[in-house]
């Protein structure tokens, strides 16, 4: 029996695959790796995120939400809002573990799925 030792991918469905290819490669600024008529792969620091039309109905919700780590969450909220990107609330504290901050950012992809921008924020 294997061990698993990292995420090799995580999957995103997409209602329009070249519509959410430009998102992710134009205004969320992820590596390209390549595509074909129904998917696309980009890479995120070594983790493969597949961007799909569903095989099925069965797989046509939203995804889990993906936190993307960023050094400083209120220079990308202002980055990317101007990019257009929808955010839902702005950068918060989400929990505080003795000198860490964890804040984050909500937005929406063009798929309507909900993901996220995180910063650590070492205070103090």
């Amino acid at each position: 029996m294997g061990e698993i030792k990292k995420i090799g991918q995580i999957g995103v469905p997409a209602k329009n695959i070249e519509r959410a290819t430009a998102f992710y490669k134009d205004q969320l600024g992820l590596q390209l790796l390549f595509t074909t008529e129904t998917m696309a792969f980009f890479d995120c620091d070594g983790v493969r995120l597949f961007i799909s039309l569903p095989e099925n109905e069965e797989f046509a919700h939203s995804s889990s939400v993906l936190y993307f780590h960023v050094e400083n969450i209120h220079q990308a909220y202002e980055e990317y809002k101007e990019k257009g990107i929808v955010f839902i609330d702005e950068p918060h504290i989400v929990a505080k573990m003795g000198q860490t901050e964890t804040w984050m950012a909500f937005f929406k992809d063009t798929e309507d799925n909900t993901h996220a921008v995180m910063s650590e924020v070492v205070v103090g």
